[in-house]
């Protein structure tokens, strides 16, 4: 199984990075745990993978992509680099999005990523998007920019968007809201749901040209979702 992460963090480290860390580690041990295999991990020069017996995460930093993407608009062409990224993100099973909130919505490195890639690249794949921000009145974005950017890719986007402010950093605990901990598990108990109920054959293989991609229903898909009792 592929997991691929993508993060928009533009510092090092970043909040952006860890959260998109503590997603993909709830989520690997979740599927481990389900599968009873390993999980195995890496980053490297913006695209990072190990394979592994289990869960194969692949972490897509951007910001060590940022030129890439740029060069690619004006050449209409993508990098060895970039290409790799593509092939990550496209290939995945599933994917998990973090992106810092500019100016009430993502930010722009992020933005540009999603648009060098296939209007049809996530197609009916499983995603689980997340933000941070300096303050919680931006969580809002996750609604009004992330999901309407994956559902127009026509992605397969998890009930639960996950929002790190500042605060959340601190190990506080609003009693009148979930807290920051409670909310990456329900998230990655979602992703991890769709991802083990996804039809073994829903990501084409390479040279398969001449097959049809095979889309999970959507009553399968709101069944994974169901908590189990």
């Amino acid at each position: 199984m592929k997991l691929a992460v993508v993060t928009a963090g533009l510092t090092q480290p970043s909040s952006t990075r860890l959260l998109a860390d503590r997603l993909a580690e709830a989520v690997t041990h979740r599927t481990a745990t389900a599968t009873g295999t390993g999980t195995r991990t890496g980053t490297e020069n913006g695209t990072g993978t190990q394979s592994g017996t289990g869960t194969e995460v692949r972490v897509i930093e951007l910001r060590d992509l940022a030129v890439d993407i740029a060069n690619n608009f004006v050449t209409g062409f993508p990098n060895g680099r970039l290409r790799e990224a593509i092939a990550a993100v496209t290939e995945a099973d599933g994917l998990i999005a973090v992106t810092p909130i500019f100016s009430g919505s993502y930010s722009g490195l992020f933005k540009s990523f999603f648009d060098v890639l296939d209007n049809t690249a996530l197609t009916g794949k499983p995603v689980l998007i997340a933000a941070t921000g300096g303050t919680a009145r931006h969580s809002l974005a996750l609604e009004h920019a992330l999901r309407p950017l994956f559902a127009y890719l026509r992605a397969v986007v998890v009930p639960t968007a996950v929002y790190a402010a500042s605060e959340d950093w601190g190990g506080g605990h609003d009693a009148f809201t979930d807290g920051l901990g409670e909310r990456i598990g329900r998230a990655a108990d979602e992703l991890a749901g769709l991802l083990q109920h996804r039809a073994p054959g829903a990501r084409r293989d390479e040279g398969d040209e001449g097959d049809e991609e095979q889309v999970v229903p959507f009553e399968q898909q709101l069944a994974a979702l169901r908590p189990v009792e």
